[in-house]
């Protein structure tokens, strides 16, 4: 009898982006481990060689319950090949900073989109998943990488709702709009998160500071 996670599964249609290699490999054969029996896998990145090799294995691995469709797939788009990005601050290069942010934030926009297109059309106002793969990276340094060496301190501040005439600006002029934002909340303010700046900047150099 099939697992209440392999029951939820059946039937569905799972696109994974940068399937050729590591996680993204790793998650299309979970998923077909997992629910082996009626479920479709699209797999995508750069490397089309790599998905087909994946597409066989799976199909080893699993049978014929589980369809999986490679398809060639650059969210980046680069000009060339990609580089390996291993410079530390401030050297990298400008065209890996490009890559970087079109892989990373433009690229997944852009797919975000495009299967909102899909999910937005299905009944009872839409439905469907979107999984996002971050890293730790992004919030804490390392030895050998950008800033963990030295007495360089890159502090950051992710405020939640804070009224500012950002919102205004946001719809275009239109405060009534720009107002329904707070409605039935209590913002923050700007003085509150200059604060909370001030606060960080003044603390000894030992500290680390990662304020949400």
């Amino acid at each position: 009898m099939a697992s209440a996670m392999a029951q939820r599964l059946e039937g569905k249609t799972i696109v994974i982006t940068g399937a050729s290699s590591g996680i993204g490999r790793s998650t299309a054969k979970e998923f077909a481990k997992t629910s082996p029996k009626n479920l479709r896998l699209i797999v995508t990145a750069r490397r089309i060689d790599a998905l087909k090799k994946l597409a066989e294995e799976i199909k080893t691995e699993v049978g014929e319950g589980v369809k999986v469709l490679p398809v060639k797939l650059d969210v980046s788009k680069p000009d060339g090949r990609p580089r390996q990005r291993r410079s530390p601050s401030p050297d990298i290069a400008p065209e890996d900073i490009d890559t970087m942010f079109a892989t990373n934030v433009t690229g997944l926009i852009n797919m975000t989109q495009e299967v909102l297109k899909i999910y937005k059309k299905r009944p009872d106002g839409g439905k469907g998943d979107i999984i996002n793969i971050g890293s730790i990276a992004g919030h804490q340094g390392y030895p050998g990488r950008e800033l963990i060496a030295t007495r360089i301190r890159v502090i950051g501040v992710d405020p939640g709702q804070v009224e500012t005439e950002f919102s205004v600006v946001r719809f275009y002029g239109d405060k009534a709009k720009a107002d329904a934002v707070y409605a039935n909340c209590e913002p923050l303010t700007p003085e509150d998160i200059a604060e909370l700046i001030v606060f960080a900047a003044g603390r000894r150099r030992t500290w680390c500071l990662l304020s949400r």
